[in-house]
């Protein structure tokens, strides 16, 4: 009798420490609205679609971030991303826009989505968007990059939702797409930012090219 007592005790404890270590995720996004979102540098347009925010190009504008309103220093980020092939995208991370630093221009670190009419495949690749450019890979290693463009093609699925994720903490940035790794760089140049849900400029293209996003939320790191 004593050893079912001390297990109907112990019981809710063990119950109580899972519940705990799922604890810690915020929702970036309601799924209703853009409350806690606001938008930065061009002109595409953002709504939100069955429980999605869809991001649409605008022709000869310059890129679009739709970006938090709070900054974020060492976290998880987590969300799904139904990309157009013919259309670059990404997740912006650690993304400053800043008035002495080129009149306000979005830069930061950037999970790519690629465009397939790129060539390159470099799907979960870190971009330093207005700023550097490819960090990982980098086009002056050929050889690393078409290995990493081969492991993109098998990795992101084309017309469904590919999950993503971030992983940032110190001079520690790691992405991981559909569960298999990605980038994983050392850089410390940017410690805090905004995350930012990126429609690509498309030139004088009349026809409208959509990207959305679901599901985000994110984990600080203490």
């Amino acid at each position: 009798m004593k050893w079912r007592m001390c297990t109907l005790v112990f019981a809710p404890l063990l119950l109580c420490a899972v519940t705990v270590a799922e604890e810690g995720w915020i929702d970036l996004f309601n799924g209703k609205d853009l409350s806690g979102w606001e938008q930065k540098g061009g002109k595409a347009t953002y709504k939100v679609e069955d429980g999605a925010v869809a991001g649409t190009s605008v022709p000869n504008t310059e890129n679009s971030f739709l970006c938090t309103k709070e900054l974020y220093g060492d976290f998880i980020l987590e969300l799904e991303v139904f990309a157009n092939p013919e259309m670059n995208s990404g997740v912006q991370f650690r993304t400053n826009s800043l008035p002495d630093f080129k009149n306000g221009r979005v830069h930061g670190y950037q999970c790519e989505v690629e465009d397939e009419n790129q060539g390159r495949e470099w799907f979960g690749g870190i971009y330093d968007e207005g700023r550097r450019g490819w960090l990982f890979p980098t086009k002056e290693d050929e050889a690393w990059g078409k290995k990493f463009g081969e492991e993109g093609k098998t990795i992101w699925k084309n017309g469904e939702w590919n999950t993503i994720r971030i992983e940032a903490k110190g001079d520690s940035l790691k992405t991981i797409i559909n569960g298999t790794p990605r980038a994983d760089l050392k850089d410390a140049m940017t410690p805090s930012g905004f995350i930012a849900l990126q429609v690509h400029g498309v030139g004088d293209r009349k026809e409208p090219l959509s990207v959305k996003w679901r599901n985000i939320r994110l984990k600080k790191l203490d």
